[in-house]
């Protein structure tokens, strides 16, 4: 008999369909030569204290640092998890081979291995890796089972991680729960989520001590487009007005008309965390509902595995696009154009460099019939972004206008879009802001349904974008100078979606695509487990929102206030630790070295905390 473990009954009954499997028993499915179980996620988890030693139970300065010298692991304290797993354990006692059908990704490899362990496994055991729960990859899987030892590395890196997390939770959080919350707050620190925290309140910080700043900028207004003083903004209203009067005078003429044609490439692909701001920023769906959106999505095999972090697509898939554009039914007038043709195959699409466990998150084809409508949001952003990367690129031609008047030079500049390319599948009504208001043979100073495609913010619509007329070298004629009054302003409060970006970036601000696929590694916590740690934060009050604003809670400020350790609170030295568990997970760096530096990080934390005389304890609200 082969056994089958899946990580929950819904995938387990998937499985058991395409396996011919239909016998229906209390906690498993069984016939044609399988059993095909299932967990309830975590089973297990890591030991706690006391189960390690009684006196670890009670909070002591005394007793820290809490590091126990083999970390052990027991079953989840519930009736529920306790019986499953009676009846996966029995199971496997007689199989003659187990089949892990977790999810296939870290956290996935961590829920099984432990269940395995804990069941004391015996046979052989297999893995079955797919990246969509459609029955075409649930049979190739099995077709294709792998041995559990090419998952050696994946598992080690997610035991690192979870005991690294167990290291700094519990003793930073008993440490600065004793010392200054005097035992009458809890104060919950994590590797992860108090570097998250410590985002928010240096932004409130930038905010509260921001000092505005004024300038006048000179502007003129000719044929009814605004161009801009070259020579910069003025200090002071007097300079600006005494120029400002010595060109009223004089007739603006253009001085130079240059036009430079370029490419602009279509959006790339969804990872998780891309999706989350681009379903923030559009829907206003928290991190943790665009998660538990596209989970479903995939369970209801309509899209791929979505805890991903790469954005590019593995060669092998290129084979298999034809077939899924073509399933894609309520496209069709976006994939009837690309029917027939050579589909291009870019980098910036395909590469194999990119994809580890995953590729990006794609449609697979069936229908989204069974999708809710705000599921059905979700879905549209993927399969739009999905055909467009296969038309051509946008051809533009970016045009730079220069003009004078009297010694006083201006500039304005715009783009024209020659060829629409893979705009139109974002256009005709059906553009991801609903507008439609760039035609291809106009030249506007900003592309706003660029920007809203590849998810930027729009600074403003469609409809107060401006359009540059024909000019011509040597032209002259009236204009209406101005002198514009302007501020600078404070950054902006983090949103879900720029915070979700900072995590991925460990604070840093980036907007380019290339740059900031570059700096993933250093990033702060998994694209599957950031919108957990920014719900923890808005469930421990250490940050609140304001429509989409983020903001620290009073809480939250004095506990990174209290943080002396700059490792307990550094995205980039937190983003470090990132990089060297992805090195584990690649084989290129040790686990037991990483845990090794952690255990001696604690202790540090924890004698420097016990020896700090500077704040006795915090009042916290």
């Amino acid at each position: 008999m082969k056994v089958c473990i899946a990580e929950k009954p819904s995938v387990a009954r998937e499985i058991a369909e395409v396996l011919g499997v239909r016998t229906r028993r209390d906690g498993y499915i069984e016939g044609n030569g399988y059993c095909v179980t299932w967990t309830f996620g975590h089973l297990c988890t890591l030991k706690e204290p006391h189960d390690y030693k009684p006196e670890w139970k009670h909070w002591l300065l005394s007793s820290l640092p809490v590091i126990p010298v083999r970390f052990g692991i027991k079953l989840m304290d519930s009736d529920s998890y306790k019986k499953q797993f009676g009846v996966i354990a029995s199971l496997v006692k007689n199989a003659e081979m187990i089949i892990n059908c977790g999810d296939a990704g870290q956290e996935g490899e961590l829920i099984q291995r432990w269940v395995l362990q804990k069941a004391e496994v015996k046979c052989p055991v297999m893995r079955l890796w797919i990246s969509s729960l459609t029955e075409e990859a649930i049979r190739e899987g099995f077709m294709n089972l792998r041995p559990q030892s090419d998952f050696d590395r994946l598992y080690s890196a997610g035991v690192s991680r979870a005991i690294g997390d167990w290291l700094l939770g519990i003793n930073a959080t008993r440490l600065y729960t004793i010392r200054y919350g005097q035992g009458r707050h809890v104060l919950s620190i994590g590797r992860v989520q108090t570097p998250t925290l410590a985002l928010v309140v240096a932004r409130q910080n930038e905010i509260e001590k921001f000092v505005p700043e004024q300038s006048w900028d000179l502007k003129t207004v000719y044929r009814n487009v605004t161009f801009t003083a070259s020579s910069g903004k003025f200090a002071t209203e007097k300079d600006g007005a005494a120029v400002l009067e010595n060109i009223k005078g004089h007739d603006f003429e253009i001085t130079g008309v240059t036009k430079k044609k370029g490419k602009e490439y279509a959006p790339r692909l969804f990872d998780l965390t891309s999706l989350q701001v681009e379903c923030n920023r559009k829907f206003s769906f928290t991190a943790e509902e665009t998660l538990r959106m596209i989970q479903s999505i995939y369970e209801k095999k309509v899209a791929t595995y979505p805890r991903v972090d790469t954005v590019f697509l593995s060669d092998d898939i290129y084979s298999k696009v034809p077939g899924i554009l073509e399933k894609m039914t309520g496209y069709v007038h976006l994939t009837s154009p690309l029917k027939g043709v050579k589909l291009p195959r870019s980098k910036r699409v395909f590469d194999n460099s990119k994809v580890t466990d995953h590729h990006a998150i794609i449609p697979t084809g069936v229908s989204p019939s069974s999708l809710s409508p705000e599921e059905m949001k979700v879905y549209d952003l993927i399969a739009r972004r999905f055909i467009a990367v296969f038309y051509p690129d946008c051809e533009i031609s970016t045009t730079t206008v220069t003009g004078k008047a009297a010694d006083i030079d201006f500039k304005t500049s715009g783009k024209q879009i020659l060829k629409q390319g893979w705009r139109q599948v974002f256009r005709n009504g059906q553009s991801e802001t609903g507008k439609d208001n760039i035609r291809p043979d106009v030249t506007v100073t900003e592309s706003a349904e660029l920007r809203d495609a590849i998810g930027q913010d729009e600074s403003r619509s469609a409809e107060e974008v401006n359009v540059l007329p024909d000019f011509r070298k040597g032209e002259h004629g009236q204009h209406f100078p101005i002198l514009k009054e302007s501020w600078t302003t404070p950054p902006k409060p983090y949103t879900e979606a720029t915070l979700l970006r900072a995590m991925e970036t460990a604070g840093k601000f980036v907007d380019d695509e290339e740059l900031r696929d570059a700096m993933k590694e250093n990033g702060i916590g998994r694209p599957s487990t950031r919108a957990a740690i920014i719900e923890t934060l808005f469930k421990r009050n250490y940050i609140r929102k304001e429509r989409k604003s983020i903001y620290p809670t009073s809480m939250g400020v004095k506990l990174v206030s209290i943080i002396r350790d700059d490792l307990l609170k550094s995205a980039e030295l937190t983003g470090i630790w990132e990089k060297k568990l992805r090195l584990v997970e690649k084989g290129e760096y040790n686990a037991a070295d990483f845990v090794s530096e952690l255990k001696k990080m604690t202790t540090e934390m924890v004698e420097g905390v016990i020896s700090d005389r500077t704040v006795r304890f915090i009042e916290l609200d």
